[in-house]
């Protein structure tokens, strides 16, 4: 029988590598990148695996890690992994209530913690656990609650598997991993009703591993990729993994906020993103242009055009660009795209992979106009991430995609995209229900996604659950509205109403920055945010904004009325899951007052 692939693999890259650099990460009382070679990954590993024996972990136990992204990370995911147990990852932001229903429904012992807010929150659920043992905590400066007496840091646990005496219990265990094994429960943070357990078997990440391989042939052990996303999400988790298969070294951003200063630090060749982080790119160039006069504007203008015609209308479907072109195009790539690459931090990119929701088609048409290789795709948990995405060459802007090799996709009732394969889920943990109403009677998985396929190309339409239907009959999909007004430079967030109404209207956040340099330049004055978003040249501003991104909506799409709110949507309201995806439930009640004036005669 072979080992999960899992419960081996740093030891294995570490016989391969030796001292090569595995992990890097960020020092904040130093400034510096701190190198974790193969060597020390596996030895580090070793030692948390025995640790697990001597706190009595058992085969096949879940335990959790609640915490920020950090090196501690890899040590408890493999030293779990190489004694066939479950780690549960939670998000960093998670409430009280969200860990206590994970730990409960997961019957954890074992709990690893990050930093003080993930302790702080912790520790006040103790006593409503009732299977929770421990705490473990990563980060030494953390204080903790007098009243604790069981919780340990991490550098003691690692020192109760220093010796390595329990070296043959962990081996004997790891001989007796399988694919059949289960490697991870993943809680959807869930826009509806309670979070749901997504099983993924050592099976799943072996095959995401073999298709990714052949999908991604430029990738390598020389590549650097920069750990961006919260390692409970699917797209990072499996993708780290993916690096470590790969040898790929991964730099560990700890902080998100830290990450327009860490990319530049690190200069990735590879980093998992979300659209949001390119839609920023976007807007900051936009406000460039616009701030520019004359030559200037004009270069950076041609820049864009020049590349468009250079990498989209030629070099994507293997055509050779006219000379002309290829010599204006390699001028900008010394000047404009280079300066803008340098600017964000990836001027040594390979491949960026970009996925979470709708990747807007002006925003895809930029950043490969400008050179940089964005990597759209399309996946979910339940498929233990991607399902679709852009190959090098021959990719349709609007698709997510070619479908990954032996990766079956067909189109069901309603348009949904339904699957089959070994990347799919077996279900939901303890939701024997849930799992049964997701499968078709012959075992297609139904992803709750509309959309067609052209050859192999996968296109997506709407979220099925989340289309509205307005009080006249008429199905409005807020999704595909939020996604093109999201580009707006004056829109931070937004949130589509329509269910049972009469029209469509809408609920923004306003960039309050960009609201603030147009009041000063057009005279307004005000009292506070709220009276300066009640102004009518504000209003008539986003009026105007909005009017000219819909205009390719049927009418009775449309937004007809909208409220700009003074204060954003939060996780703390419950308005946002933890991928920061919108509640619509919690919207619409906490905004009701709001929502109904729009609806009043």
């Amino acid at each position: 029988m072979n080992n999960s692939v899992l419960s081996v693999l740093v030891h294995n890259q570490a016989e391969k590598y030796g001292d090569k650099i595995a992990l890097r990460y960020r020092n904040y009382e130093t400034s510096t990148w701190i190198p974790v070679s193969w060597n020390q990954l596996s030895e580090t590993t070793r030692k948390a695996a025995n640790a697990f024996v001597k706190i009595g972990l058992k085969e096949e136990e879940n335990l959790g890690i609640f915490a920020q992204n950090m090196p501690e990370w890899f040590y408890v995911d493999f030293g779990a992994f190489a004694n066939r147990a479950v780690p549960i990852p939670f998000y960093a932001t998670s409430s009280g209530a969200q860990a206590q229903y994970i730990i409960n429904d997961a019957n954890i012992r074992f709990l690893f913690v990050g930093e003080q807010y993930q302790y702080d929150t912790a520790f006040g659920i103790f006593g409503f656990c009732h299977s929770l043992q421990q705490l473990i905590i990563f980060d030494r400066k953390v204080v903790k609650d007098p009243r604790d007496m069981s919780s340990i840091y991490f550098d003691e646990f690692l020192a109760m598997g220093a010796d390595l005496s329990e070296d043959a219990v962990v081996a004997e265990r790891s001989s007796r991993s399988s694919d059949d094994d289960l490697a991870n429960i993943l809680y959807t943070s869930g826009t509806t009703g309670e979070p749901k357990g997504v099983m993924l078997h050592h099976s799943n990440y072996r095959e995401i591993m073999r298709i990714h391989k052949i999908r991604l042939t430029s990738m390598s052990d020389k590549d650097v990729s920069m750990n961006f996303l919260p390692l409970t999400h699917v797209f990072e988790k499996a993708w780290c993994y993916f690096c470590l298969y790969m040898g790929t070294e991964i730099c560990i951003n700890q902080k998100p906020m830290d990450i327009q200063m860490t990319i530049k630090e690190i200069r990735p060749t590879l980093m998992c993103s979300v659209p949001r982080f390119w839609e920023k790119v976007y807007a900051g160039v936009k406000d460039r242009i616009d701030e520019t006069k004359g030559i200037k504007k004009a270069m950076m203008l041609d820049a864009l055009r020049v590349g468009k015609i250079h990498n989209l209308d030629y070099l994507r479907v293997g055509k050779t660009p006219p000379a002309s072109i290829r010599l204006k195009y390699k001028f900008y790539e010394k000047t404009v795209y280079a300066l803008l690459k340098k600017t964000i931090g990836i001027e040594n990119g390979n491949f960026f992979p970009t996925a979470g929701a709708a990747v807007p088609d002006d925003i895809c048409v930029f950043v490969h106009s400008v050179g940089i290789n964005m990597m759209v795709g399309y996946g979910l948990t339940e498929s233990t991430a991607t399902v679709a995405c852009f190959p090098y060459t021959g990719f349709e802007i609007g698709s997510v995609g070619e479908v990954m090799p032996d990766i079956q996709v067909k189109i069901g009732d309603q348009n949904e995209i339904l699957l089959k394969g070994k990347t799919i889920t077996k279900g939901y943990y303890n939701k024997p229900i849930e799992t049964a109403a997701v499968f078709t009677e012959d075992g297609w998985f139904k992803t709750g996604d509309a959309g067609y396929l052209k050859g192999n190309t996968l296109y997506l339409t709407e979220r099925i659950k989340d289309l509205f239907k307005t009080s006249n009959g008429k199905y409005i999909s807020p999704q595909s509205l939020e996604t093109k007004l999201a580009i707006d430079r004056y829109i931070d967030q937004i949130a589509i109403i329509a269910d049972e109404r009469k029209f469509v209207s809408a609920l923004i956040v306003p960039v309050y920055g960009h609201v603030i340099t147009y009041a000063k330049e057009h005279g307004i004055e005000y009292k506070d945010m709220d009276d300066l978003l009640k102004n009518p040249k504000v209003i008539e501003l986003f009026k105007s904004r909005i009017g000219t991104l819909q205009q390719q909506f049927a009418n009775y799409e449309q937004i007809k009325r909208f409220t700009l709110l003074s204060e954003p949507f939060s996780m703390e309201r419950g308005e946002l899951t933890n991928t920061l995806k919108i509640k619509r439930a919690a919207v619409a009640k906490n905004y009701k007052e709001a929502i109904d004036k729009m609806y009043e005669e």
